[in-house]
């Protein structure tokens, strides 16, 4: 059994998704003990409310430096929500920068749409390589969200030799990244433990991949 920990930082989601780890077989602990999170076989990075919120919270329990390093070593990371959108360069909300982690280039920025936030299901376009959504590729999710990184990171990367991730697409108002798969490092801007049987799928697949 994966033994999988979901971050505990002050972020609101974390009941729902440790239940829902726990429903397609993972060992789940909820916990920001930095040993139990160095040792287990893949780190969920839970995220609701704002970005600035998320980045202080996540600094607080010494996250960020948490992250980094299972990255370095190659260990699996999973982000969620705003758990997705931290991975990247920064957020701007209500005129305020805040910096990200890092991991992916590009902004977070508000939603451009006739009603935000985007709240409800949404297909994907899947990105013909993904291993996230194999077996759920025309599904829907559900979103809940204002604000979303609206340029594939992978084209950001340009020329760059380094791996590019994988992003699957979605589009209220305009396209945004709804799940970027880059080695050990995986998101998704839509809760899937609150999308049904389809969300179930994606994170059995998630597990597959963490073994």
């Amino acid at each position: 059994m994966r033994k999988v920990v979901v971050l505990d930082y002050g972020s609101g989601n974390v009941r729902s998704v440790t239940r829902a780890l726990a429903r397609v077989g993972a060992d789940v602990t909820l916990t920001d003990d930095f040993t139990a999170i160095a040792d287990c076989d893949g780190l969920i990075v839970p995220g609701v409310g704002a970005f600035a919120a998320c980045m202080a919270g996540l600094k607080a329990v010494d996250g960020d430096r948490l992250i980094e390093r299972r990255l370095a070593g190659g260990r699996p990371v999973f982000g969620i929500c705003v758990g997705m959108q931290i991975m990247f360069d920064g957020g701007d909300e209500h005129g305020t920068y805040t910096e990200g982690l890092g991991q992916w280039p590009g902004d977070v920025t508000r939603l451009s749409a006739p009603v935000v936030p985007h709240m409800g299901w949404s297909r994907l376009v899947a990105h013909p390589e993904t291993e996230l959504l194999k077996g759920v590729e025309d599904a829907y999710f559900y979103f809940v969200h204002s604000y979303a990184a609206h340029t594939d990171p992978a084209v950001l990367y340009g020329e760059s030799k380094t791996r590019k991730p994988i992003t699957s697409m979605a589009n209220y108002g305009e396209d945004f990244a709804a799940v970027v798969e880059n080695g050990p490092l995986c998101a998704t801007q839509f809760h899937p433990e609150k999308s049904g049987d389809a969300g179930a799928e994606l994170l059995k697949n998630w597990l597959k991949k963490i073994t």
